[in-house]
């Protein structure tokens, strides 16, 4: 019975997609946020940390141009290395001192920002699987 379980749930492709179309979709969520009520938080917070507002752009390639393409899967390595590197410089800029403390319900401090770090990573390792709107491998 095991066996037959295992068989069946074999689907490394899927398991794959499922992975990338969700944790794009929800980065694509806090990206939309951003091109609907603007930059000006994180501009803020990179003017308090002494650095410049323009920097705030990269965030929509982040988490608009990134979730997209991993989405349809295409240049989905690039695009996970990107999404990677948003949630360094976020956890840079917001979650340093957050890095030792636990919430009021049990979760790490910057939980939110590892379960997208180590997806982005995971992701970036697998690679695209067979679900891709594009059939060049070199593009996936």
């Amino acid at each position: 019975m095991l066996s037959t379980i295992n068989r069946l749930l074999d689907c490394p492709d899927l398991g794959k997609f499922v992975l990338r179309a969700s944790f794009a979709a929800m980065m694509l969520m806090h990206g939309w946020h951003k091109i609907t009520h603007g930059l000006g938080g994180i501009a803020g917070i990179l003017s308090a940390n002494g650095l410049p507002t323009w920097i705030s752009y990269g965030v929509y390639m982040g988490e608009v141009v990134a979730p997209v393409l991993l989405i349809l899967g295409i240049l989905t390595r690039i695009s996970a290395l990107f999404m990677l590197g948003t949630m360094v410089f976020a956890w840079m800029l917001t979650g340093v001192a957050k890095t030792f403390t636990v919430t009021p319900v049990g979760a790490w401090g910057i939980e939110h920002m590892m379960v997208f770090f180590f997806a982005a990573l995971a992701i970036m390792f697998l690679g695209c699987g067979r679900y891709s709107v594009v059939s060049n491998p070199a593009w996936r």
